[in-house]
């Protein structure tokens, strides 16, 4: 054993570039700390943070980011118990991400089944962008973003490996299969594998940008819209009517947005489902609906009724959303007779990496906090006023929430303009539209980064990413588009129609 062995272990397989850049952070943060200031010191680890989530698909961000998060407890810039309130602020996500992304998991089989006979049936891939952007849209209007980011993974990963079974000639009935590896891909089917990559990510995308648009329409659409609605004693329908004069008209874009990427081949959008594949997903549907028995159609008859009590519980909010993932777990185990430990683990192995990450980047937004890092940008923003006030509220509150957790700005802009019409430097109805302002901007601008959703962050880190080659760079691209048009349209609706 030598100091080498050590060495070559340290992020495992990481280029060595990378490990160098981390080690690298790791010797500067104390020095900008100690020697120049702990807000300089604060902006270098956020950045340094941002990197880690770029560099995803070289090693997977819990790691660099975890150490990053230790050393700034170490060296004061936050504190073990501010994580932790910021942990337990966020516990209801936390749930989510335990729970029901497991949930979704027993549900694939139903999903797969309507999804599959959805790209097979639907030949224009211009309609069926729409169908998936819109019903990213009308389902998280009443879901958690994340939670249908997981569907449509579920969804994704299946079609995925159906086809990847096929092209590797690996029989269906052959045990488990290897889908990251492409070695025993047939070289016929390469250009057809890469294409249908292209084709999923564009699906992705679109389901993606689909949940912030329709997330930002309601109360219960986001976290950080409860917490407004909240704190302005919004009713369901009076927080989707003031949010309308920005919300539909973006609505409106987006979709336009959706078929112009597609028709133009704009930002890597306009990949077609290749013949072959057409032709193996068919055969797919065919097959399973021939072996279809009695017990599979059980199965999916069950998995269509827990999904109406899932959409109706949430809708509802008939319990926090990791409780009613819970159940989710129980019913359909139960009745679909799942019993044994490790069929059940299975289940958790995608979300459980992705919350203890989520616990890292709270230990970030604690640094935030404590450093004061957004101070200067909240001055200046209380400091205009009338429409400006409002726009630059838009655009403080976007900007800083494609960097940090959407629910942590909401928070601080809204106490803020509610201490502003506590001290009467507001009137009721600036502190209306400021309040529909900040709820746009944490969840409109904040399309721009991967990092600015939770649920885009869920999918650059989900084990799809990798098998279709998503990466931090290719969602930026893919997102600037929607980020362009979608928050121009914003801007005007929030300066002249508020």
């Amino acid at each position: 054993m030598t100091l080498k062995d050590f060495r070559d272990n340290f992020l495992g397989y990481a280029p060595a570039w990378y490990e160098a850049s981390i080690v690298a952070f790791l010797v500067l943060n104390p020095l900008l700390y100690f020697w120049v200031s702990p807000f300089v010191a604060g902006w270098a680890l956020m950045v340094e943070f941002i990197f880690t989530l770029a560099m995803a698909l070289k090693c997977y961000p819990l790691q660099p980011g975890g150490l990053l998060a230790i050393e700034a407890v170490i060296i004061g810039m936050t504190t073990p118990e501010n994580i932790y309130s910021e942990a337990h602020h966020n516990f209801p996500v936390i749930l989510l991400l335990i729970f029901m992304v497991a949930g979704i998991y027993f549900m694939k089989e139903f999903l797969l089944f309507i999804f599959t006979n959805m790209i097979v049936r639907v030949k224009s891939k211009i309609l069926l962008s729409l169908l998936f952007c819109f019903a990213g849209a009308f389902l998280s209007a009443f879901l958690d973003a994340l939670t249908v980011v997981a569907v449509i993974i579920a969804v994704a990963i299946g079609f995925y490996t159906v086809y990847h079974r096929w092209a590797s000639r690996h029989p269906d009935d052959a045990g488990e299969h290897n889908r990251t590896d492409d070695s025993a891909v047939d070289e016929a089917h390469r250009s057809d594998l890469e294409e249908f990559r292209a084709y999923l990510r564009n699906l992705m995308m679109h389901g993606a940008v689909g949940t912030a648009l329709g997330g930002v329409t309601t109360m219960v659409g986001e976290p950080q819209n409860l917490l407004i609605a909240h704190v302005m004693e919004w009713s369901f329908v009076h927080f989707f009517l003031v949010m309308a004069p920005v919300t539909m008209p973006v609505f409106v874009v987006g979709m336009l947005t959706c078929v112009a990427v597609e028709k133009f081949h704009i930002a890597g959008y306009g990949a077609a489902l290749p013949e072959k594949v057409r032709g193996v997903l068919e055969e797919y549907a065919a097959k399973e609906a021939s072996l279809r028995d009695g017990r599979a159609k059980a199965r999916l008859v069950v998995q269509a009724l827990v999904g109406v009590f899932l959409i109706f519980a949430l809708a509802f909010h008939l319990a926090e959303v990791g409780i009613i993932g819970l159940t989710v777990i129980i019913l359909l185990t139960t009745f679909n007779g799942i019993t044994e430990e490790h069929q059940i683990g299975r289940a958790f192995q995608e979300s459980l990496p992705f919350t203890a990450l989520l616990v890292v980047f709270f230990a970030i937004v604690a640094v935030i906090h404590d450093q004061q890092l957004f101070r200067p940008i909240v001055d200046w923003t209380l400091a205009l006023e009338g429409h400006s006030q409002l726009v630059g509220f838009f655009a403080a509150s976007g900007i800083l929430s494609s960097i940090s957790d959407n629910v942590f700005v909401a928070t601080v802009y809204i106490n803020e303009a509610k201490a502003a019409f506590e001290a009467g430097k507001i009137d009721r109805a600036q502190y209306d539209l400021i309040a529909v302002a900040i709820n746009t901007g944490t969840n409109i601008a904040s399309v721009a980064t991967p990092n600015g959703q939770a649920a885009f962050l869920f999918l650059l880190t989900s084990s799809l990413a990798g098998l279709i080659q998503l990466s931090y760079m290719r969602m930026l691209v893919a997102a600037l588009p929607y980020t362009v048009t979608m928050n121009i349209t914003a801007v005007l609706a929030v300066n002249y129609l508020l």
